[in-house]
C-alpha cells in the first residue's frame, strides 16, 4: 500500500474520575493518534504511553519525538503490504515499542477495510463477543471501593481487578471476598513488591484470587519463577512481557501461569499475535490488558480480545466508565451479561468523530515520506 500522508496528534482528555496505581494518580491523559492516509484509506493507531516514564520506557513526548523524526518517516517511505510488514521497516530502531504499535496498528487497519473484512477476521479473531472484566483503581477508603464494586457487578462485568500496594492489599482483598465470596476477583501489583515481601504475598492465597499480576520487578522472570513456587495463586506478568522471546523465557522458567497482553506495550498487533501463539502452543491462558485508551485504542483491543486463547475476561470496559465523550462512534458499550459485541463492518468497527478529534488536539505534525510539514 502506497502512504500518502502520516498525521500525527495530540489530545487532551480528562478521564471522568482520577485512576490511582501505585505509580500515582491519573486526572487527564495525553493521547497521541495517528491517522494514516493510503489510496483513500483511513488508518487510526493510538499511544498508550503514560504522560511520564513509569510503566514502561517510553512517555508521551519520547513517543512523539520518535514517530515524528524516526518512524513516521521511514514508514511514510515504504509500501508495507499488510501490517505484518511494519516489525521490518521499523528494525533499526530500537525499543519505543508503544511509539511502533500506534503506526502499526493503524496500517492493519487499513489492510482491514482494503480487504474488505473486520480488523479482528484480518487477524484471525474467532469470537464475536469478548468478556469483560474491570480495573479498579486504589480509592479513598474501603467502603468507597466497595461502592464502586457494587456499581461494576451491577453492570455486568465478569471479573474484577484491584490495583494494589503496601498498606492497600491484604484487609481491602478481605473486605471484599467476605462481601461477595463468589465473584471472579483478581489483584495487580504494577511491580509495587519485592520478593522480601514474598511471606506477604503468600497471604493472598487465602482470597481465591484468579491471578496476582505482576507483583516483582518490571524486567524480572527469576524472581517471579521463585516467588510462584510459593504461591498457589497464579500469577500473571504483564510489564516483563515485551515480545515473543519474553513470553518463551517466563513459560520455560515457570515465572507466570498467565499472559496479559497489550498491543502497546509488545509493539503492535504482529508481535500480539506472536505471544498469543506461543502461549497457546504451551497451555498458558491471555487476557488483553487497558491503558486507559480512547475509544480508537479500545477497538483494537475488543479486536485483539477476538483471538482464541484470550480465555479469560481482559480489562476492555465500556467507553463511559472513562470518558465523558468518547472519540468514536458508536461509543463501546458492554452488555448486562458483561459482553462487548465485536464490530463485523471492515476495519476497527467504529467510526472516529473526526470532528471532536479536531477540537480537542494541541499540537499536531504531518509527515510525508522523508520530508516533515508543520
Amino acid at each position: 500500500m502506497k502512504i500518502d500522508a502520516i498525521m500525527l496528534r495530540e489530545l487532551h482528555l480528562p478521564l471522568v474520575r482520577p485512576f490511582e496505581t501505585s505509580f500515582g494518580v491519573t486526572r487527564e491523559r495525553r493521547i497521541l493518534l495517528a491517522e494514516i492516509q493510503s489510496e483513500g484509506l483511513t488508518g487510526w493507531g493510538e499511544c498508550t504511553a503514560g504522560e511520564r516514564p513509569f510503566f514502561s520506557e517510553e512517555s508521551t513526548d519520547s513517543a512523539w519525538a520518535v514517530m515524528v523524526n524516526e518512524l513516521g518517516p521511514v514508514l511514510a517511505a515504504e509500501t508495507p503490504e499488510h501490517g505484518g510488514a511494519c516489525p521490518r521497516i521499523f528494525r533499526q530502531v530500537r525499543g519505543n515499542r508503544m511509539a511502533k504499535a500506534t503506526l502499526e496498528n493503524a496500517i492493519w487497519d487499513i489492510e482491514a477495510q482494503r480487504e474488505g473484512v473486520s480488523l479482528s477476521r484480518l487477524i484471525g479473531g474467532v469470537r464475536d463477543t469478548i468478556p469483560c472484566g474491570v480495573s479498579l483503581g486504589i480509592q479513598a477508603s474501603i467502603p468507597e471501593l466497595l461502592a464502586v464494586i457494587e456499581k461494576e457487578l451491577a453492570a455486568g462485568y465478569q471479573r474484577i481487578k484491584l490495583k494494589c500496594k503496601p498498606g492497600w492489599d491484604v484487609e481491602v482483598l478481605e473486605r471484599v471476598r467476605n462481601k461477595w465470596p463468589a465473584i471472579t476477583l483478581s489483584c495487580d501489583a504494577n511491580s509495587a513488591y519485592r520478593l522480601r515481601d514474598a511471606d506477604h504475598l503468600v497471604s493472598f492465597d487465602a482470597f481465591d484470587l484468579l491471578m496476582i499480576e505482576q507483583p516483582l520487578w518490571a524486567d524480572d522472570f527469576y524472581y517471579h519463577s521463585m516467588l510462584q513456587k510459593r504461591l498457589e495463586t497464579p500469577i500473571c506478568l504483564d510489564e516483563s512481557i515485551r515480545n515473543r522471546r519474553d513470553a518463551l523465557a517466563a513459560i520455560e522458567m515457570e515465572s507466570c501461569k498467565i499472559i496479559n497482553i497489550k498491543l502497546g506495550r509488545v509493539g503492535g498487533f504482529s508481535e500480539a499475535i506472536a505471544v498469543h501463539n506461543a502461549a497457546q502452543e504451551r497451555g498458558i491462558p491471555v487476557w488483553c490488558g487497558g491503558m486507559l485508551e480512547s475509544g480508537i485504542g479500545r477497538a483494537h483491543n475488543i479486536a485483539l480480545s477476538t483471538l482464541e486463547n484470550f480465555t479469560l475476561p481482559g480489562d476492555v470496559s465500556a467507553s463511559a466508565r472513562y470518558w465523558a465523550e468518547d472519540i468514536i462512534e458508536p461509543e463501546v458499550v458492554v452488555s448486562a451479561a458483561g459482553e462487548i459485541a465485536v464490530p463485523d463492518t471492515p476495519g476497527r468497527g467504529y467510526q472516529v468523530r473526526t470532528d471532536l478529534v479536531e477540537r480537542l488536539t494541541v499540537r499536531k505534525e504531518t509527515i510525508r515520506a522523508m520530508k516533515l510539514v508543520g
